[in-house]
């Protein structure tokens, strides 16, 4: 019996120990015996160290870059709930999220992804939408040219026997905000809409 308990001890010990015990070397005699061969391996860990932080500096800009537009995009978002106000947000909400904000998202990313990354880092989204009739809803401003690059607005649309309808657009730098670049309409009612922002 005790020989049996013995054995056990022995094969309990050697799992619990497992991995603890490491055997020592003496480093100085292995690199004086490889001679050539460590210093070939530490050029090549070397190398591969400085093409992970140059893989890690890419990856770092992609997601300042991620970070920068959605920051921007829901800054957007945010001022286009501000510009349709209590009341209108009311009664379009609903319409107005499923449709027109993932449009004015997607032209805003396609924007900011042509622009690249040392120009996106000077965009911003204007904080003033037009209060009663105007149709600013918000800019994008390049603080290092100071120039507005596209002009977000909200036109208010009559049209015979159907009602009001608000049209969502934007107009580009590039053609001298000329022209109309359609986001969609909402329909408002027969009735006329209250003023922006109320």
């Amino acid at each position: 019996m005790k020989l049996w308990l013995r054995k056990v001890s022995v094969v309990l010990v050697a799992i619990m120990t497992l991995g603890i015990y490491i055997p020592s070397t003496d480093i100085t005699s292995d690199a004086e015996s490889k001679g050539a061969t460590v210093s070939s391996e530490a050029a090549v860990t070397q190398t591969v160290l400085a093409q992970t932080e140059v893989a890690n500096d890419s990856f770092d800009d992609a997601v300042y870059e991620e970070d920068q537009i959605t920051e921007l995009t829901k800054k957007a978002k945010e001022q286009a709930l501000i510009k349709l106000g209590p009341r209108i947000a009311s009664q379009v909400e609903d319409e107005f999220r499923a449709v027109i904000l993932p449009k004015i998202e997607e032209e805003l990313e396609l924007m900011f992804a042509e622009a690249g990354e040392d120009k996106l880092a000077y965009y911003d989204i204007t904080e003033n939408p037009a209060k009663g009739y105007g149709e600013r809803i918000f800019n994008v401003y390049d603080y290092e040219k100071k120039q507005v690059i596209a002009k977000f607005h909200v036109r208010r649309d009559h049209r015979p026997l159907e009602g009001h309808w608000f049209n969502f657009h934007y107009h580009l730098r590039t053609d001298g905000f000329e022209t109309h670049h359609e986001i969609g309409d909402v329909y408002w009612d027969k009735n006329m809409p209250p003023k922006w922002m109320s």
